[in-house]
């Protein structure tokens, strides 16, 4: 049974779709998912039963079904938002959508429906400050943490307390952690064996890595290391960050400098290494991983293509392998598995 991949096109108004060979790392074309008002962030239910996408030029997250065979996507269900979602999470035991609104300034907390979709009305609006960018729970599903980036927002991490049982936050203490630098913590992901937490920063071109404190749901900074080799003058800002499954390796785009920064991350501290830089197509803002954690996937946001890389598993540097045209202004890269049945 084949991989899947998924690419949200937003200037499309489709979401295309892939069958990803899991040996090659090659990408082959299947039929795409026609979804009208400019589809942008997706997640899938930690069940993976469920695709959710945020459609931002039409304030509607929308959920859909997902066919296991062939990855085929059936529309189920959809909510209306008062202004656009710019990221879309879920919590870990896959029974609330989060939502998190750059303009909108702040985050919402959808019930999920019995048969997988998105429901309203929602059990929290929260409203934070303008630049509020990603939303995601820990892996004790007890904490959650929303980044708001710098100059159009206030160059913070907002902590909060999460009720998985209600789905609803409340501020921890420390409410927020607030960098020294206006550096715009944007994106985050969790280590997936340490209580380390690691965040893009879209204006300082750079990665902090956090200590986690998992008794009381925390960050306190170790250390920030650019994205950018040294000497490099001109404008760019950082978008996603992804650590591989295994933990072994960091990856952060420039945009601008239309690359992909790779770190390696030492197996003890969660500290990290820059290992090196790979050419991307012009703004890299969205990529993903194949299941396997071998391929990484790189969509340009201004060409439309897509790059496929092979991922070196002793210093996890990016060697490019095929380029896809996938389409208008590429917002989101998803992989999927689905075991046979």
């Amino acid at each position: 049974m084949p991989d899947f991949a998924y690419v949200a096109l937003q200037h499309d108004d489709r979401i295309a779709r892939f069958a990803l060979d899991s040996t090659s790392g090659d990408l082959e074309p299947l039929s795409d998912v026609k979804v009208t008002g400019g589809p942008a962030p997706m997640v899938v239910d930690p069940a993976q039963r469920v695709l959710h996408v945020a459609r931002r030029g039409a304030n509607i997250i929308s959920s859909f079904g997902i066919d296991p065979r062939t990855g085929g996507l059936e529309s189920i269900g959809e909510v209306s938002l008062p202004t656009d979602p710019c990221y879309l999470g879920i919590d870990r035991r896959g029974r609330f959508l989060l939502s998190a609104y750059y303009e909108g300034r702040g985050v919402a907390i959808h019930p999920i429906g019995p048969s997988g979709a998105v429901m309203d009305p929602p059990v929290q609006r929260l409203e934070t400050a303008r630049g509020a960018h990603c939303f995601q729970t820990d892996p004790s599903n007890r904490f959650a943490f929303v980044p708001h980036i710098a100059g159009r927002g206030p160059n913070e991490i907002w902590q909060f307390r999460f009720d998985e049982n209600t789905g609803r936050l409340t501020p921890n203490s420390p409410a927020k952690v607030s960098p020294a630098e206006p550096i715009g913590p944007r994106h985050y992901c969790f280590h997936p064996t340490k209580d380390v937490v690691y965040f893009s920063n879209e204006q300082g071109r750079s990665v902090t890595a956090y200590a986690f404190d998992p008794t009381n749901g925390t960050l306190s900074a170790m250390e920030t290391l650019s994205t950018l080799p040294a000497g490099f003058t001109g404008q760019s800002s950082c978008s996603q960050i992804r650590i591989l499954p295994s933990g072994k390796f960091l990856y952060a785009p420039n945009r601008g400098h239309n690359s992909i920064a790779s770190f390696a991350v030492d197996a003890t501290t969660g500290r990290l290494t820059p290992t090196g830089h790979a050419a991307a197509e012009p703004v890299p803002r969205a990529f993903n991983f194949d299941p396997d954690g071998k391929f990484l996937y790189a969509a340009g946001l201004e060409s439309g293509i897509m790059t496929g890389f092979r991922i070196d598993p002793n210093d996890g540097t990016l060697a490019p392998m095929k380029t896809y045209v996938v389409g208008a202004r590429p917002m989101w890269v998803l992989t999927l598995r689905f075991s046979a049945s």
